[in-house]
C-alpha cells in the first residue's frame, strides 16, 4: 500500500512538472486579456492523470498546478480569493474528469478503444468546463466592474474567459485522447491502481 501510494506521489509531482513544462514551451496570451488568461495545454497532464488515476489524484494535482501558476503569475492577482478561484480551485477542478476514470479503465480492459477515447473526451471536457465555471464565477465577484456599460456582468465574464478557456479545451481535449491511447500501449492503465492517494 506505501509503495502504491509513494507511486501516485511521484506521478503527481511528474503531472505539475510536466505542466509546468508544457506552460514553458507554449502558452499564448491574446490581447483581450489583459487581467490574465492564457492558450495552454496545461490542462493535458491533469486530465490523463485523472483519468488513469482517478479523481482525487487529478484534484491534487491541478491544485498543486494552480498554486505553482499563481506564484509564477502574481501581476493577474487583484485579491487573495480570487488568487485561490483562479489557479488551485480553478485547476483543482480539471481533476474532475476523474470522474470518468472507471469508465475509461472498464472500456480499455474490454479492449474498445474508440468507447475509451470517447469516454476520455466527454469528461476531459466537464474537467475544462468546470475549470471554465470557477473562472466566470470570479469575473463575476471580482472583475466585474470591468463589464462595459450596459453589459450584463456574467455575460461579460464568460465571453472573457471563454476567450482562453474555449480554445485551450478544444486543443487540450484531444491532446489528452492522443497522450491516453499511446500511454496505453506503453504501460496499460491496467497495470496502475485506479485509486489515488
Amino acid at each position: 500500500m506505501a509503495r502504491k501510494r509513494t507511486q501516485v506521489l511521484v506521478e503527481i509531482a511528474l503531472t505539475v512538472a510536466l505542466a509546468a513544462v508544457l506552460y514553458a514551451v507554449f502558452h499564448l496570451w491574446l490581447p483581450i486579456n489583459a487581467f490574465g488568461g492564457e492558450i495552454a495545454f496545461t490542462m493535458v497532464p491533469i486530465m490523463v492523470l485523472s483519468l488513469r488515476r482517478g479523481v482525487v489524484a487529478g484534484v491534487i494535482a491541478g491544485t498543486l498546478w494552480g498554486l505553482l501558476q499563481a506564484i509564477a503569475e502574481p501581476q493577474f492577482i487583484a485579491y487573495p480569493a480570487q488568487a485561490l478561484l483562479d489557479y488551485p480551485i480553478a485547476f483543482g477542478l480539471v481533476g474532475l474528469t476523474g470522474l470518468g476514470s472507471s469508465a475509461y479503465r472498464s472500456a480499455v480492459e474490454r479492449g474498445r478503444t474508440g468507447q475509451a477515447a470517447w469516454i476520455a473526451a466527454l469528461f476531459s471536457l466537464i474537467g475544462a468546463a468546470a475549470r471554465f465555471a470557477a473562472h466566470v464565477l470570479s469575473g463575476v465577484i471580482f472583475f466585474g466592474a470591468n463589464a462595459p456599460a450596459g453589459q450584463p456582468v456574467l455575460l461579460y465574464a464568460i465571453v472573457y474567459n471563454g476567450t482562453y478557456i474555449l480554445p485551450s479545451a478544444l486543443i487540450s481535449i484531444p491532446a489528452t485522447v492522443v497522450v491516453l491511447l499511446a500511454l496505453e500501449r506503453g504501460v496499460p492503465s491496467t497495470t496502475v491502481s485506479p485509486k489515488g492517494v
